[in-house]
């Protein structure tokens, strides 16, 4: 397969409008949903973001390489696009980014698709090939060179075959350097998605070794799992042991030997510094303490406190959503089918006992706080995490309580490592398998039972309380303030800030107070059907690209997904922003003043049938999405006044 059979013309930006990191990640979203690549942007986006919080895609030299693996890929793509301005992307050397590759793999990637990917990561160590890049004009002349660029390659592929055999056969010919040098370092690469970081970063080690006539041998953790594992007499011999890594990778191996432990992106750009380092044995000395994945002694920490906590919050979240979404939705259709055979449906029945109290439902808050914990302490604090989120369930604590339990157990965990990091090493094997269940499990639910429980338990009743006694008025400016945070970021975190105390009112009720679902809601499906109203009734104003995109707002608005409108707010931010935050709060605040409950969590039109005034519901969208596409469309310049 060539790079060219994933690297799609008609997906390529030449000119790249987007000014800030965020914004030509959701152009470079928008090219592959418009395409048809990717069925599901809000997932794909989410995960592209998660790689970001790892360490940077920008990997210098005006290069960026945001990727993910997700289902929400249909086919394996390569996104190409130029930006003739640059754009900031926290990139490893502090410069702009003037060239993108955006890489979509499916979860279930052909190893010839993620061969093909390896070796297009391998082509940007190529600072000439970057030069000849930079001066491309059209998708022709990238396709061109890229296949040039192949071919070249191909005879050198052919002739190491055989070699390759050789090579599995007798793992020492993997060494690469200087033979007649003592001085041999080893190392590990991964990163999350193990498709492009991962081959960039060994082969970055394997030159710059070779320039230093040091001996290094690299294993790679990429998406086809380990290859050229280290030996355990590799690993004895080594002076220092390179782990260049933004995922988990098995540790215990290292365990006495000093290590350097660093993004996989150092492993890029500082590959002289790691070698050099590790060479001389200049690394913390590597403890295990019977831990997963790649936790030690010699971690470094990296990260402002605030996108720590963000980043353990969404862990939660995330995970808790899909029960959420397939809960809430079987639930609402079990409210219909009440509607019309009662209670002692069977239907009705079933839908609620999976759905409600005793399915689905039931393993919201365990859930959210266990991934809470996990994200914080590692898998020993699972356990705690979800005991407390259920005793929170139990005890009317509720969505708040879950939210204390998952930070407990983390910390709990992080504060018990260090608390028997003095026991004698004999010991080290009983830490994870009873130290840190039985005290992690006491701590957390002790603190839960007398502490937490009873505080959220009076914050929950109160909060319901006030929810209910609200006033017209007061309904209606929280409908508001909660429909216009969902157009404010569109999936950032106003939107999911929003989100989430919509889905905490939801679930402390009872799943019976739907009003706050339905302001978010509405809010949420504003944006995507404004920039669908104004594409079609104001076509003077957007290009003729613009327009076949605000069709498929139609759809995303409709199925409760704010993130169609993303592209056009990232190319027109004030206008855009501005028209649909004003048409959300509308929509928001007429939802509270018709007193709409949707007893569903997800699903936008598909579920306003559901709702306690279908009509009105539908009203309070339209009326909105009318003033956010009229009020775009009136402010935007047509295109020949630019």
């Amino acid at each position: 397969m060539r790079i060219t059979d994933l690297m799609i013309k008609d997906t390529m930006i030449m000119d790249l409008k987007a000014t800030t990191k965020e914004g030509a990640i959701d152009e470079l979203i928008a090219s592959l949903a418009a395409s048809g690549r990717i069925n599901d942007p809000v997932l794909f986006k989410e995960m592209i973001l998660k790689r970001e919080e790892q360490s940077s895609t920008g990997i210098g030299g005006g290069i960026a390489m945001p990727h993910a693996k997700t289902k929400a890929v249909n086919e394996a793509t390569v996104v190409f696009a130029k930006s003739a301005t640059g754009v900031e992307f926290e990139s490893l050397d502090d410069e702009p980014a003037r060239i993108f590759f955006m890489i979509a793999a499916p979860e279930g990637a052909g190893n010839m698709h993620l061969r093909t990917l390896a070796s297009l990561s391998r082509l940007l160590i190529d600072s000439e090939f970057i030069e000849q890049l930079m001066n491309t004009r059209t998708p022709d002349e990238v396709s061109a060179l890229f296949d040039a660029k192949q071919a070249e390659g191909e005879a050198k592929e052919k002739e190491s075959e055989a070699a390759e055999a050789v090579k599995k056969s007798e793992p020492e010919k993997l060494i690469v350097g200087n033979p007649d040098s003592q001085a041999f370092v080893v190392a590990v690469t991964a990163c999350p998605t193990g498709i492009a970081h991962t081959f960039m970063a060994e082969d970055a080690l394997k030159k710059k070794a070779l320039e230093m006539g040091v001996n290094i041998r690299v294993e790679t953790n990429g998406s086809e799992g380990a290859k050229n594992v280290l030996t355990p007499d590799e690993i004895r011999r080594a002076s220092g042991v390179i782990v260049a890594a933004d995922k988990q990778v098995e540790m215990a191996r290292f365990d006495g030997k000093p290590v350097l432990q660093r993004p996989v992106s150092d492993g890029i750009r500082k590959s002289e510094e790691l070698i050099r380092k590790a060479m001389n044995g200049d690394a913390p000395i590597y403890h295990n303490e019977g831990r997963s994945g790649n936790e030690g002694e010699s971690k470094e920490k990296s990260g402002s406190i605030g996108s720590k906590i963000y980043k353990d919050l969404m862990n939660g979240i995330s995970h808790m959503l899909p029960f959420v979404v397939g809960g809430g939705i079987l639930l609402a259709i079990s409210f219909l089918i009440e509607q019309v055979g009662g209670e002692n449906h069977p239907l009705f029945q079933l839908l609620q006992t999976i759905g409600g109290g005793d399915g689905a439902f039931h393993f919201l808050i365990p859930v959210l706080a266990g991934f809470i914990a996990i994200s914080i302490g590692d898998r020993p604090a699972l356990m705690p995490g979800m005991v407390g989120g259920y005793m929170a369930l139990n005890s009317n604590a509720g969505f708040l309580g879950g939210l204390a339990a998952g930070f407990l157990a983390g910390y709990v965990v992080i504060g018990l490592r260090k608390l028997f990091a003095g026991l004698p090493k004999t010991l080290d094997g009983l830490k994870p398998i009873l130290l840190y269940p039985v005290f992690g499990l006491l701590i957390t639910g002790g603190l839960m039972y007398y502490l937490f429980d009873p505080i959220f338990s009076w914050m929950n009743v109160g909060l319901i309380n006030w929810l209910n006694d609200l006033g017209t008025v007061n309904a209606v400016i929280l409908g508001l303030v909660l429909g216009g945070m969902m157009a404010i970021d569109m999936g950032g975190p106003f939107n999911k800030a929003a989100y989430t105390f919509a889905i905490g009112v939801f679930t402390t009720s009872g799943n019976t107070n739907g009003f706050m679902m339905a302001a978010v809601m509405a809010g949420g499906m504003v944006p995507p059907l404004a920039i669908a109203l104004a594409t079609t009734f104001f076509k003077n104003k957007f290009t003729e690209s613009e327009r076949k995109s605000g069709l498929t707002n139609y759809v995303l608005g409709l199925s409760f997904i704010t993130e169609g409108a993303i592209p056009f707010a990232a190319a027109d931010p004030l206008r855009v922003l501005t028209s649909c935050i004003l048409g959300s709060a509308v929509a928001g605040g007429l939802t509270q003043f018709w007193n709409i409950n949707v007893p569903a969590p997800h699903g936008g039109i598909f579920v306003a049938a559901l709702s306690s005034h279908a009509l009105l519901f539908l009203l309070a969208v339209l009326i909105g999405s009318v003033i956010s596409g009229l009020m775009l469309g009136l402010w935007k310049k047509p295109l020949e006044a630019k």
